[in-house]
Formats: C-alpha cells, structure tokens, sequence
C-alpha cells in the first residue's frame, strides 16, 4: 500500500515524492521501536525469589526448568525492595511484612508441610504438657514459631510458660543434642536431622492440627503490569502440572531435592509424607491468617487488623486464570 501511495506521489509532482519518502521513513522507524519495546517486553524475565533450603520449594524447581526466568534465593523482603516479582514464603511472613506493604498478595499455595516438634526425653519432655518451663529453639516469628504457640494452647499452656530461643534452622540439631534446648519447632530437613542426632532420645510432639502453608506472593504493582501478570499465570500453569506430576509420581521430585539440599535420599524420603503439593488456593487460607493475626500483632506491638484487611492480602484471580487456560 505504501508503494501505491508513493508512486502516486510520483507521478505528480517530484517535492512531494520526497517529502511522501520522508513520511515513509518516520513511519517504518515508529513502526520498529513499537515493536522493539513490545519484544523487549516480552522478553523481560520474571524474576521468581524461593527458599533455597526447604523440601517445600520443589514444584517451583520443576515448573522452571527449561523456562527463560531468573531464579533467585529469597524471601518477602526480596520482593518488597523490588528484586523480584514473585517469592515464597508462608503465609506468617505475608501477615508480617504486609503491615508496612499492605500491597503484598498471597496468591498460590506451593506446599502444606505438618509441624511436629522434636524434643529430649532426657530434658524429661514427653507430651506437649511437658514442655512448660522448656527451652524450645525456633525461627522467630515464623510458622514453626506460631506451631509452639499452638501446641501449648493445646494443653493449656501459653507461650510465656516456656523459653522461645531464636536460632537458625541449620544449628538446631547439634544445639538440641549438646542441652542447650530442650526442644526445636522447625521445618525440613532441619526437624528430621535433629531426631536423626537425638536417635533413642528424640520424643515427638504432635500438636493440634496446623499445615503451615508455603505459598507464592507478589505485589499488586507486579499484578497490574500486564506483562508480568501474563507471566506470572504461566508460572503458576506450569507449577499445578508440575505439582500433579509430584504428587503421581513422587520419586523423581525427592532426588532432585536430595541433590539441591545436599542431603541423603532417605531423609527426603522419609520426611516426604509430612507434604502436600495442592498447587491451589484453599478457602481456609483467610481462617488461618485470621487466626495468626492477633499472635503476631502482639509480636510487633499493634492493634489487630480488621478481618477486611487480611482477606485483601489473598488474591484467587491467578490462579483462577491459570486453572482456565489449562
């Protein structure tokens, strides 16, 4: 069409063939940085931010490969301060940070994992009753933090009738086996290797039920960009098969985190029924941050939100599409 026009151009007057030629220019140059920005668009990565210690990350590791993203170890600061898109974390850490970013959205459930605390028989622990006046290491703040607090409810203790000690997951079992604590509330591997160095001395508790949920957070900023909004539902599109395949066929996924976490087959195997991989949004999700709520305002010295507040911190939307375009 352009040809046609031009050539009319030319056959009426020279001046103007040039000035149609120019025109012609401008428009073929407008033409390719439109399309140059839409590529670059499209080819920008979603950055995804996991825990690189934990059993729970495995549906990501499998829904990535072969995928253009930029993995990164991380949590929700990671995805506050804008170094990623999207981030695991569970559901205690979105409650946590989202009192300063109230923009943080839960949107897909990863894992469910199934506290238990490991204590010392010698430290004369052998129920949850047991535990008062004990020195229970954990992570603080955190879920396996929230899992003592519920176990002691429990049997009617509080959290002030034992010694919460804040350590790092991966000093507990040594910690736990010299009687430096008593008891350790942690996820995996870290929970399975304190029994493992107990052997005969380790007594499990087992509180009231509680799944922690290990999901996948985003911002609403990261959401209202429609690039990153479109990526992001292939994320999640790839980790629900990913996690149907986990859930079928479990053996490859163990190995692959034997090797990502350095750790022997059989450990992974034998905390694996301690999992779940729903790769979805249940509708208790609310329910237990609604319960979780008041626990941490007291930790960081405020007043509890309202119920309107923390059901705005969960958005279904993506995980909705994903399931659609499946």
């Amino acid at each position: 069409m352009l040809g046609r026009t031009i050539g009319r151009v030319k056959a009426v007057e020279p001046h103007l063939e040039r000035q149609a030629l120019h025109v012609a220019a401008i428009a073929c140059i407008a033409a390719g940085a439109i399309f140059g920005l839409q590529d670059g668009a499209a080819a920008q990565k979603l950055r995804v931010g996991v825990n690189l210690t934990t059993i729970e990350t495995v549906p990501i590791y499998l829904a990535v490969d072969g995928l253009d993203v930029a993995l990164t170890g991380g949590a929700i600061p990671a995805l506050t301060e804008g170094k990623v898109d999207v981030v695991t974390n569970a559901e205690t850490q979105a409650i946590l940070r989202s009192t300063e970013r109230p923009d943080i959205r839960v949107i897909l459930t990863v894992a469910e994992y199934g506290y238990r605390i490991i204590a010392r028989r010698s430290a004369g622990v052998g129920t949850a009753s047991d535990l008062r006046g004990k020195r229970i290491a954990t992570s603080l703040n955190s879920s396996a933090h929230f899992y003592i607090v519920k176990t002691l409810r429990g049997v009617g203790l509080a959290e002030k009738d034992v010694t919460v000690v804040g350590m790092l997951p991966k000093d507990m079992p040594a910690a736990l086996a010299r009687g430096d604590v008593d008891a350790v509330s942690i996820w995996e591997p870290a929970a399975e290797r304190a029994r493992q160095t107990l052997g005969a001395d380790a007594q499990i508790i087992n509180g009231p039920a509680y799944q922690e949920r290990f999901n996948l957070n985003t911002t609403t900023a990261v959401l209202a960009d429609p690039g990153k909004r479109a990526a992001v539902v292939d994320l999640l599109r790839r980790i629900i098969s990913a996690s149907r395949d986990t859930r079928e066929h479990p053996e490859p996924a163990q190995q692959l985190m034997a090797k990502k976490l350095d750790v022997p087959l059989s450990l992974v195997e034998t905390t694996w029924p301690l999992f779940r991989f729903p790769a979805a949004l249940g509708d208790d999700m609310r329910d237990t941050m609604l319960e979780q709520e008041p626990w941490m305002a007291e930790k960081q010295n405020r007043a509890p939100r309202p119920r309107e507040a923390i059901t705005a911190l969960i958005d279904a939307s993506l995980w909705r599409e994903a399931m659609a375009s499946r």
